[in-house]
């Protein structure tokens, strides 16, 4: 398999967990977003919207979006499972992850922020206030999903981390990388620091990527 990310995208960092925890092998190529890699004609033609990550399967198809290759990933490698075998445990956290994916992560995507500045004038000031307002928000309402669940578990929602811990760390990852507090939320805090522990997600952080830039 191949595997097209750049160290500090939130969505490529889900996809590495992922792997890692699979233990399933891929060949590395880094796109590298800030200087435009992904507008290039040669990456349009792997992925016409322009995005990452990309999975190429050993069979050649190629997966985008990364909720959709994480799920891929667990119907073809199903051991370690990331999602529960309960109908209901399942919903909640396939709703979980979205929060993150669809709420929180388009609204500090480059792009996103690129329009800011480019239409709008965002400064840093601007873009601070922007990223710290959705970012909170959303990883609040993460918190009290948490705080919700039937029973307080290790990881999001069990024993073991999946779906949701997938989606988590790299938006605690991207909430640090922006500055943005969220010390006062307990269980996220908490979770993410047992993630961190574990070898499969130490060894998808951004600073220990090939393409990794100081």
């Amino acid at each position: 398999m191949k595997f097209y990310g750049y160290y500090r995208s939130s969505t490529s960092y889900r996809c590495r967990i992922a792997l890692n925890l699979k233990g399933v092998g891929y060949e590395f190529e880094s796109v590298h977003l800030k200087q435009g890699a992904q507008k290039s004609p040669e990456f349009a033609r792997i992925n016409p919207q322009k995005l990452l990550p990309v999975l190429i399967t050993d069979d050649g198809a190629d997966l985008t979006q990364s909720l959709a290759i994480l799920e891929w990933l667990d119907e073809t490698y199903p051991d370690p499972a990331l999602l529960p075998t309960d109908p209901l445990q399942r919903a909640r956290v396939r709703a979980f992850a979205q929060v993150i994916a669809c709420e929180i992560h388009p609204l500090q995507n480059l792009r996103v922020l690129g329009y800011l500045a480019d239409e709008f004038g965002a400064n840093a000031e601007v873009t601070k206030k922007w990223l710290t307002r959705w970012q909170l928000e959303g990883l609040e309402s993460c918190e009290n999903l948490l705080a919700r669940r039937d029973k307080q578990t290790a990881y999001c929602f069990g024993d073991t981390p999946g779906l949701a811990d997938i989606c988590l760390v790299p938006q605690v990852f991207s909430a640090a990388r922006f500055g943005v507090d969220i010390s006062h939320l307990k269980r996220v805090t908490e979770i993410h620091a047992r993630c961190e522990e574990l070898p499969a997600f130490a060894d998808a952080h951004p600073a220990r990527q090939p393409d990794f830039e100081p």
